[in-house]
């Protein structure tokens, strides 16, 4: 966006094409598609690491403005068992949830826990039922409503953030804010586990629970430590027919896009299950 405009948010767009560029040739007007959380970037496999990468909603305008514009490689066909509500939160929740699964290379069999238990973490957790059946589930959370929603959902296991699930786990994906879920998962690997952050930001106001970090305990045994950083066109791309073909139906809270304070307040106090959608119009 030009310097001088404030950049609008939102980066996970349902929406209908209004117009096509001079070479735009993929969707016709008024197809229905959606945006992720990638606006643009090289085009090559490692473009989510590239310094051209481009975030919807941050960098450019995002989906809560009147009309914004994508590259047509950077929007996708939205599968028609989605309503466009149930879609918005694929995009970015479910397509990075999905990234984070494959880096954390876990198989059908393996031990996987959730740490956090939000929008991304309760797609990830629907999606590994479905294409990894003899997968157990462990989830950590810190509210009572969300270790029962995850049981729900079909967890073999529900705990808080610093209890101990019944055995040791070949990967953890964090998607919280905070360090102290970092330190306890590395705890609840077993030798050779990965722990994949999935989260763009670490808070500071637990920092200081990295000091209960050792060596022996939690680093020892060749675990793994691996981020997740933005996402590619071909993650969006891979997972949206996967997800249709389950379906994989996120649990969504909708408001109005004038109570947006509000729904970022209840997401704050906690207690919300699944994703939240801002609806426009």
């Amino acid at each position: 966006a030009p310097a001088h405009l404030p950049i609008v948010l939102g980066h996970e767009v349902v929406g209908a094409v209004a117009a096509l560029g001079p070479h735009a040739n993929r969707f016709v007007e008024g197809e229905r598609v959606g945006v992720g959380w990638i606006h643009h970037s090289s085009g090559t496999p490692d473009e989510n690491l590239s310094s051209s990468f481009t975030a919807t909603g941050r960098d450019v305008q995002g989906g809560y403005a009147e009309y914004m514009t994508v590259p047509q490689d950077y929007a996708y066909s939205i599968p028609d068992v989605f309503s466009d509500v149930q879609a918005a939160p694929l995009l970015c929740a479910g397509g990075i949830g999905y990234r984070a699964l494959r880096l954390s290379k876990i198989q059908d069999g393996d031990q996987l826990g959730l740490m956090g238990f939000g929008a991304s973490a309760h797609l990830m957790l629907q999606f590994v039922r479905n294409s990894q059946p003899h997968t157990n589930v462990f989830v950590f959370a810190r509210e009572a409503a969300q270790r029962a929603f995850a049981l729900e959902l079909g967890a073999s296991w529900a705990g808080d953030i610093q209890q101990t699930p019944p055995v040791k786990l070949h990967a953890i994906v964090d998607t919280t804010p905070a360090w102290k879920p970092v330190v306890e998962s590395l705890c609840n690997l077993r030798p050779g586990g990965r722990l994949v952050i999935n989260a763009i930001r670490k808070e500071d106001s637990d920092r200081s629970y990295l000091q209960n970090l050792t060596y022996q305990h939690h680093l020892w045994m060749e675990k793994e430590i691996k981020s997740v950083a933005n996402i590619t066109q071909a993650d969006i791309r891979e997972f949206l027919p996967m997800a249709a073909g389950v379906p994989l139906l996120p649990e969504v809270t909708t408001y109005p896009l004038e109570r947006a304070n509000e729904a970022l307040a209840a997401l704050r106090q906690g207690g919300l299950r699944g994703a939240v959608v801002l609806s426009i119009g």
